[in-house]
């Protein structure tokens, strides 16, 4: 079973939604807002994918907002960016307005698990 992750980079924090298919949360996570090393997004991948032994379908959530977090961060990753068996990295332009509802524990994520749906599932 493919684990799935939506990573939404922002100004002060990025938020990872991480599941297996949309049934069954794996990992939420707020971590900085850029990573400090421009390995460090492909190691997070690789490392969920070798710890669960399953392949990371991962989706990094890009809205073309004036703070460009997101861009900043494709622009780093994708010229460099090798397919690995490991995991698949897509982008995906999410300006749709979604609906928003509180996740227990971690506030709201209703939104990347519905990047899940909509975009690793496809």
């Amino acid at each position: 079973m493919a684990i799935w992750m939506a990573i939404r980079p922002g100004s002060t924090e990025t938020r990872i939604l991480a599941t297996y298919r949309a049934q069954q949360t794996l990992l939420k996570a707020k971590l900085a807002g850029r990573p400090a090393h421009p390995r460090a997004l492909p190691a997070l991948l690789e490392a969920l994918a070798l710890w669960e032994g399953e392949q990371v379908r991962a989706v990094l959530c890009v809205d073309g907002s004036v703070d460009g977090h997101a861009q900043q961060l494709a622009n780093d990753l994708f010229p460099f960016h090798e397919p690995t068996p490991l995991y698949q990295l897509d982008l995906a332009d999410v300006r749709r307005p979604r609906r928003r509802e509180a996740i227990e524990g971690m506030g709201d994520f209703r939104d990347l698990r519905q990047i899940l749906l909509f975009e690793v599932a496809r």
